[in-house]
């Protein structure tokens, strides 16, 4: 049984919240502790009213001068009933199109319980924060600037913080059970997108949508939930994708892990000869399908010779000693290999991306008991965000702006429980709706972006989860796969934000 420091298993196994504003990254860390009630000093309601502030701005991109408006506001979302239920604040980026509609594009972090301050400051935007290394970010002032990798030359941006994040409040006589939950949360995103739609008249713009990783489990249900209300989209990216919670328990989640572990131990040089990493992760993939899932499988009928075999190959593919392998049974999980790797240099790696380092109090723990990568970054992505939206866009609120709302959406508040195109989930599995909505919009085009050194939702998953979605060919093609040498948020790596760019446009270009 994996341990409660994988992310997912700690989403569906309901962990206590985390404090509003402390270190976390897109998916909620580990060992999160639960707020007081009280804590919470933002009482301050959102308006019913609808609000914009619209600023013209410019950044140099490429030898040219790209002019575009940033428009902050709200949103009011209502029910069917015509009550006002939450206050949706976006940051929506567009430039004028002189002919042909542009393209806009909606973007999400995840969570659940997750800003999109992480997208909105650190990836497709105009402006992005400076993380190019991965190490902690100096102090303040924090550096951010023209953001060279921009997606706003191809697509209008809407950047679209959940419920009880960032500055999206709830209204009048709503609750949060009204909007903590998979098909809630759909429902609302829903409603957003529709309500965007109609009030910029962009119904007749193509349309897509960028997810990362909760914000993948929303951007697939989305697709099937915006197609049953007639929002056809061109297409989806997934970014550091997790659809289905019930492939984070058991050996098939270690079988998915290991393929990472294999890229962290070839990073951290604990590979010798050190291969081309491209065969070396395809060898690990290989290992991880075939003889490992063939051994976890066995269970207590593999041989003290299989067990011995097995831990020798895992050996080598993931820097671990064979004698640790051995006693773990062969079963590592991703908090006890952030443990485990560097533990001779007295050294834990990231969770988010292990390129990052960080110490322990001592050499003999089972687990990592930080992120070093949260802790490294997000001083510096809250620091900005408030800067240049209270600052330099001089946008009004007396709401404080919450990087995320762990405290609330975690500890057993967020409902896990989805209906599907086949039914009742008890646990959620969107990527049953994706299926659907591709076989319903055979021209929807998909990419799939992956960090090879993201142990919260590892490539390997993301694979497994796309290839199990059962599609004729014709549909599967509609797929693409893009892997970068970063973490979970590979737009932050500067040779990854470069290539990420390159694919982001040729998939734009062939899903219009």
């Amino acid at each position: 049984m994996m341990r409660s420091s994988i992310f997912a298993l700690a989403l569906v196994l309901s962990a206590p919240g985390f404090a509003q504003g402390a270190p976390a990254g897109d998916v909620p860390p580990k060992d999160m502790k639960a707020a007081p009630k009280d804590d919470d000093k933002d009482v301050i309601k959102a308006n019913v009213e609808e609000d914009e502030h619209p600023v013209r701005r410019s950044i140099s991109l490429r030898g040219k001068t790209l002019a575009y408006t940033v428009t902050p506001g709200h949103l009011t979302v209502r029910n069917e009933k015509g009550e006002p239920v939450v206050s949706m604040f976006y940051t929506a980026y567009t430039v004028p199109s002189a002919g042909r509609a542009r393209p806009i594009t909606f973007l999400f972090n995840g969570g659940p319980g997750s800003s999109t301050m992480w997208l909105h400051m650190g990836s497709f935007g105009p402006m992005k924060v400076d993380a190019a290394v991965p190490d902690t970010i100096a102090g303040p002032p924090f550096r951010y600037g023209a953001n060279p990798d921009t997606l706003l030359d191809i697509s209008d941006l809407v950047f679209i913080d959940a419920p009880t994040t960032g500055l999206s409040r709830l209204l009048g006589k709503a609750e949060t059970k009204d909007v903590f939950g998979v098909d809630k949360d759909l429902d609302i995103f829903t409603r957003t997108i529709q309500r965007y739609l109609t009030k910029y008249q962009r119904w007749n713009s193509p349309k897509f949508i960028i997810g990362e990783s909760y914000g993948t489990t929303r951007a697939a249900g989305l697709s099937r939930s915006l197609l049953n209300v007639g929002v056809q989209l061109n297409g989806i990216a997934f970014v550091s994708t997790v659809f289905n919670f019930a492939d984070f328990q058991g050996d098939q989640s270690l079988i998915n892990f290991l393929p990472t572990y294999a890229a962290d131990a070839w990073y951290h040089n604990k590979i010798p000869g050190k291969p081309p990493l491209a065969s070396f992760i395809q060898q690990a993939r290989d290992f991880a399908s075939g003889p490992y899932a063939l051994a976890l499988q066995k269970g207590n009928n593999l041989t003290d010779a299989e067990r011995q075999s097995v831990a020798q190959q895992m050996s080598q593919l993931t820097g671990l000693s064979a004698d640790y392998l051995v006693r773990s049974d062969l079963r590592v999980d991703p908090g006890r290999f952030r443990r485990e790797l560097l533990r001779d240099r007295r050294q834990i790696i990231g969770r988010i991306d292990s390129r990052y380092l960080g110490t322990e109090p001592d050499a003999v723990g089972e687990s990592a008991g930080y992120d070093p990568q949260s802790s490294a970054i997000t001083g510096a992505f809250v620091g900005a965000l408030n800067d240049y939206l209270l600052r330099d866009l001089g946008y009004q609120t007396p709401l404080t702006y919450r990087p995320n709302n762990y405290a609330e959406t975690q500890g057993g508040n967020w409902s896990f429980q989805h209906r599907g195109p086949d039914g009742p989930q008890p646990i959620a599995d969107t990527s049953a709706d994706l299926a659907d909505a591709m076989r319903q919009n055979p021209r929807m085009k998909i990419l799939s972006v992956n960090g090879l050194y993201d142990l919260a939702t590892p490539f390997g998953g993301a694979d497994y989860e796309f290839k199990h979605m059962q599609l004729e060919p014709q549909l599967q093609a509609n797929i693409r796969y893009h892997y970068y040498e970063a973490g979970h948020m590979m737009y932050t790596d500067p040779p990854s934000a470069r290539q990420l760019k390159a694919d982001l446009a040729a998939f734009y270009a062939s899903a219009m």
